[in-house]
């Protein structure tokens, strides 16, 4: 039965709201690159309450930075966050 255990699922929420430039996109990050150190596979998810909506033509005001991806994507800053930390 403790194997099992060991090998289930365990899922780590991050929030804070809906404020930019809080820290939840560096503190996941942070969080996996910890437990990949330990010896744990993680997989990073980010939700985003919008749409089908370019982050790089939204005010930076509003959305903060972006992160370009090796195929040209402008996608949201906590991506580049967490393919820096946890590779």
């Amino acid at each position: 039965m403790a194997s099992e255990d060991a090998r289930a699922t365990r899922y780590i929420f991050v929030t804070g709201g809906v404020v930019s430039s809080l820290g939840k996109g560096l503190t996941a990050a942070s969080i996996g690159l910890l437990l990949e150190r330990r010896g744990l596979a993680i997989r990073m998810q980010k939700l985003d309450p919008y749409i089908n909506v370019d982050p790089g033509t939204k005010s930076p005001f509003q959305h903060g930075e972006v992160y370009v991806t090796a195929d040209g994507a402008e996608t949201d800053l906590d991506l580049g966050h967490y393919e820096r930390f946890t590779g």
